[in-house]
């Protein structure tokens, strides 16, 4: 770095170094926040109508308020206490978007609307950027003549959209994004839902609770980038609750008649009144002219960043989505921190060597750290133990004992190097696995720590006791 990066004035000027960041969601407004600690000023550049980005707009919050509600809709139809009546569930989908957009909408206020008001030092700016070269913004506003933007250092967080896969005959429907199943105020009688990964199981799950009849369609296995054993038992826990599931299944064109489309694929013909396209998402980079600051991005488009979230470019930095860093919001939002921090002179990494990963599925899909195959993969001779729910007392007295908990430790040392989880509140489980990780613990060492009884995550000693013990034999909280 030259000088004046190690400092939060301008080297030639002695004023406040002027930071732009293009994008308003996670990633760019927790870098605003630490650039303004940092004594900098900042511009935010959006182009969509509404600040935040994705995740309170239409993502995270508003996802969750729809999986909450209609795993209450379930449980009051199917749950599993004996004595307790079981009701059909009247879905008012209206009042239940409402009350989503509500939260939606008093979240982006708090979080960001009302920050941007308490910070003088954040100017907001809509319109569209494009680079002219490493320092110097081009702004596009409807309605108004083009200006130009200089800024010491640029922060790139401008997310990620759905991708839509090239299927002949899609672009021709009226398919919905997650954006529009979010949104929909009326349920179809019959879904059909692309994709095999998070955003589709999860939403396809959620309807599938309303009542909504659904076919899933994957190309590959369920989560197919996880643990093989986590896309078996998920597979066979949707299709107990109903669902219809292909796997290896390939659409190759698809047509709407005005009311229902048809999905032809290698697997057969599949119709239904809706179909909701959640094959991924795409870093929004395309138009940004990157080639004009020499910013390098993969094939995906994804910006390539380094730990310390800088581009190929001095002084411009990426956060987010659209960088080739892990797509969630919590990373974001770290990333975001440290560039900002580094932007304004500090050397701070992106340490994302234990990242959780949760999948708000019911029960609900959670790792840490490798599975067994990523640590053979590295030359590691592991150990593992598969723990199912029967031997979690909780999870017996919740009646729920679908799912596992699987830890992976090094067969020498004993250290833990991995977990998975399928189970209820799997979400919180998988904390506890990452600061294990984090400290480096053996799993003896773990299975000797005290847990709560009456817990989930007591499952995670119990697996670990696994390791030198039947604990089937042992007595309630037996240490």
């Amino acid at each position: 770095m030259n000088g004046s990066e190690s400092s939060t004035t301008c080297g030639h000027c002695k004023s406040p170094l002027h930071l732009a960041i293009i994008g308003s969601g996670s990633a760019a407004f927790a870098a605003a926040i630490a650039a303004v600690e940092n004594g900098a000023r900042v511009t935010l550049i959006e182009a969509a109508d509404r600040i935040g980005g994705t995740c309170v707009n239409v993502g995270c919050i508003p996802s969750k308020v729809m999986i909450h509600s209609a795993g209450m809709a379930q449980l009051q139809a199917h749950h599993p206490c004996n004595g307790v009546g079981h009701t059909a569930p009247r879905i008012d989908r209206r009042a239940m978007v409402a009350e989503q957009q509500g939260l939606v909408d008093a979240l982006r206020a708090a979080k960001y609307e009302n920050i941007l008001q308490g910070q003088p030092e954040i100017t907001l700016i809509k319109g569209f950027a494009r680079f002219v070269n490493a320092n110097t913004l081009t702004i596009s506003r409807p309605q108004q003549n083009e200006t130009t933007l200089q800024a010491d250092r640029i922060l790139i967080a401008t997310g990620a959209s759905p991708h839509i896969p090239d299927i002949t005959g899609l672009n021709d429907t009226p398919y919905w994004t997650s954006t529009e199943a979010l949104a929909a105020t009326e349920l179809p009688q019959g879904l059909i839902v692309l994709g095999g990964s998070v955003v589709a199981l999860e939403l396809a799950q959620a309807f599938l609770h309303l009542g909504v009849k659904v076919t899933l369609l994957a190309r590959s296995t369920l989560l197919s980038k996880e643990e093989p054993l986590i896309g078996s038992t998920l597979l066979q826990i949707l299709e107990e609750e109903g669902m219809e599931i292909m796997t290896h299944c390939v659409p190759d064109h698809i047509t709407h008649d005005g009311q229902h489309f048809e999905v032809q694929t290698s697997n057969g013909m599949f119709n239904a009144e809706a179909l909701l396209v959640a094959t991924g998402r795409r870093a929004n980079t395309r138009n940004l002219r990157l080639e004009n600051a020499g910013i390098t991005t993969d094939a995906t488009g994804r910006i390539v960043v380094d730990a310390m979230l800088q581009t190929r470019c001095t002084g411009i930095y990426a956060a987010g989505d659209c960088t080739t860093n892990p797509q969630y919001v919590y990373v974001a939002a770290a990333a975001g921190t440290r560039a900002a921090i580094n932007m304004t002179g500090g050397n701070m990494l992106l340490d994302l060597q234990v990242l959780p990963k949760v999948v708000f599925t019911e029960p609900q899909v959670a790792t840490v750290g490798l599975s067994e195959a990523d640590a053979r993969a590295q030359g590691i001779d592991v150990t593992s133990r598969n723990l199912t729910l029967e031997n979690v007392p909780r999870a017996r007295v919740n009646h729920d004992t679908r799912g596992f908990i699987k830890l992976v430790a090094d067969a020498g040392s004993g250290k833990l190097l991995g977990c998975q989880v399928i189970a209820e509140a799997a979400g919180e489980i998988i904390q506890t696995a990452a600061l294990a990780l984090n400290q480096q613990l053996t799993v003896a060492q773990l299975a000797t720590q005290l847990f709560p009884y009456l817990t989930m995550v007591e499952g995670l000693k119990l697996c670990a006791q696994t390791f030198n013990k039947d604990v089937s034999q042992l007595s309630c909280c037996a240490g």
